[in-house]
């Protein structure tokens, strides 16, 4: 959105998004990612109603406003319905996808109905570009924003072999399955390495709290002193500064595993969620991996441990081996070189806003 400010001071906004996009946009644009941002099948028909009111109140605010284009943005549930809507109600309206939906993971066949509902798709990673058009979707590769975010927060630190970092999710209810496997992962590295600590990133205050909560109902490990600050520390905001210091790392899946690649943090992943959302996904989901590095690797090079697999002895063994296993360490790292590459160089912001506007030109 600043791009775009910067490219045509123009350039307004109406729509629904985050806090930060608010403040870019101004007012008129609504803050919805506290009632939107829920996760899973289970979740999301339990807010039918709301969504179902928000999808017939965006179409009414695209109506009266006529706007040059509509550009959508992720959450492919609620945004590619948005756009078959719209195509059949405005025929003539620019649509503009930007973050491609991964229908390549769970319906490849859905990608030539996107065809007909849209204009333009900007993807973020090089293998879509090339899908998408041999589907007749005109596509553009603009590189991974993520890029321009993280470069600005590198810092030159040195490794802390005795530091491991965990990263449960962003998400309340991905930290409640998440997080007490994380306990129990720690608890079994320190019976076998008593000097290792622990950092867990939260992504705010509030769920520091709930992680704190979720530790003390834990049953408390006295012989290993767990409970000692300098051992266990939970630290708000302070995700790539983590992901930098620490030797390894137990990361959940989503974003913050590009973001561990991009590091060069060696990691595992964990996931974990509720029993019905895991078996809809499994009847879905059509690739052999879950983790993006290892989707864009085409390989397992970062170990999974997904719902019943994530068992902490198991999850331990793979971290232990990324402590001690210098080799094993340096294949990773190199892997995460080319993935990073993959992701293309600074500027995928300025190279978005240049297409929505030739596209609207």
């Amino acid at each position: 959105m600043r791009a775009l400010q910067k490219a045509d001071a123009g350039v307004r906004f109406i729509g629904r998004g985050g806090p930060r996009m608010q403040s870019v946009a101004g007012e008129r644009f609504k803050d919805w990612i506290g009632q939107s941002g829920v996760l899973g099948l289970w979740e999301v028909l339990k807010h039918y109603g709301f969504f179902r009111k928000a999808f017939d109140d965006a179409l009414r605010e695209i109506d009266s406003s006529k706007p040059n284009a509509v550009v959508l943005i992720d959450y492919p549930g609620f945004n590619l319905r948005l756009a078959r809507a719209l195509r059949r109600k405005s025929p003539s309206q620019k649509i503009i996808y930007y973050i491609s939906p991964q229908v390549w993971a769970w319906n490849r066949g859905r990608i030539k109905k996107m065809a007909r509902w849209l204009d333009l798709m900007l993807c973020i990673f090089p293998f879509e570009a090339d899908l998408y058009n041999e589907s007749g979707l005109r596509t553009i590769f603009v590189g991974h924003p993520m890029i321009e975010r993280l470069r600005d927060q590198k810092t030159d630190v040195a490794r802390d072999s005795g530091l491991v970092g965990l990263f449960p999710g962003s998400r309340a209810r991905e930290i409640r399955k998440i997080f007490p496997i994380l306990i129990e992962t720690a608890r079994e590295l320190r019976r076998s390495k008593p000097n290792l600590r622990f950092e867990i990133a939260a992504a705010s205050s509030e769920l520091a709290d709930e992680m704190k909560a979720m530790w003390h109902r834990h049953p408390a490990d006295e012989i290993h002193g767990l409970e000692a600050r300098a051992t266990f520390e939970i630290k708000v905001g302070q995700t790539a500064e983590i992901m930098q210091r620490a030797f390894a790392g137990i990361v959940a899946s989503g974003s913050a595993t590009l973001e561990a690649a991009y590091f060069r943090l060696p990691f595992v992943l964990v996931y974990k969620v509720a029993w019905p959302t895991y078996f809809a996904g499994r009847l879905l989901v059509k690739v052999d991996y879950l983790g993006m590095p290892n989707v864009l690797a085409n390989k397992e090079l970062v170990p999974e441990f997904i719902q019943h697999q994530a068992r902490p002895r198991d999850i331990t063994t793979e971290v232990a081996r990324l402590l001690d296993d210098a080799q094993a360490r340096q294949r990773m790292l190199w892997e995460f070189d080319k993935i990073a590459a993959q992701l293309g160089q600074t500027g995928a912001s300025e190279r978005a806003a240049k297409a929505i506007l030739d596209e609207i030109a």
